[in-house]
């Protein structure tokens, strides 16, 4: 698997996008040739010279496929936690909390004991830092997310 990560124009929003973009206005879709993530596209919308309409119909585009992607990872989420789900599925997220919280902070006490020869360098403590960041905001806004769906659908 590789580590480089999707050009915005290879994933689903930016295919729609560029796609609506040159049907709507072939001069915008140059201009949105180079943007790399749906905010750029959206700044570049908004300072091209097309039509108030088309950009407003560009702009509900990026925000409808952006909910529909969340939607269905929150959708994913819930039916891990169906009646017809296994323990693994039901837990794994509470799992990798607990296992992130552990071993960064293991790895912190670690890395602040003088006599220990550990030392979290520079790189691992950006990476950490990403992805404890992602693990707790991926729990508790799922979490977040399944409670506000319930409480809607009461």
């Amino acid at each position: 698997m590789s580590d480089k990560k999707k050009k915005f124009k290879e994933t689903t929003v930016g295919k729609l996008l560029f796609g609506a973009a040159s049907m709507i206005n072939p001069t915008l879709g140059k201009v949105l040739s180079g943007v790399t993530s749906p905010q750029e596209a959206l700044a570049e919308i908004g300072k091209s010279d097309i039509s108030q309409e088309d950009k407003i119909k560009l702009q509900q585009m990026i925000y409808d496929q952006q909910n529909k992607e969340m939607e269905a990872i929150t959708s994913r989420w819930q039916s891990d936690q169906g009646p017809n789900s296994g323990w693994l599925s039901k837990n794994v997220r509470p799992l990798v909390l607990v296992w992130c919280i552990v071993v960064f902070s293991l790895a912190g006490i670690l890395d602040s004991i003088d006599s220990i020869p550990f030392s979290i360098g520079a790189t691992w403590n950006d990476t950490f830092e990403k992805v404890m960041m992602s693990v707790v905001l991926a729990y508790f806004g799922g979490r977040t997310a399944e409670k506000a769906s319930n409480i809607f659908k009461k």
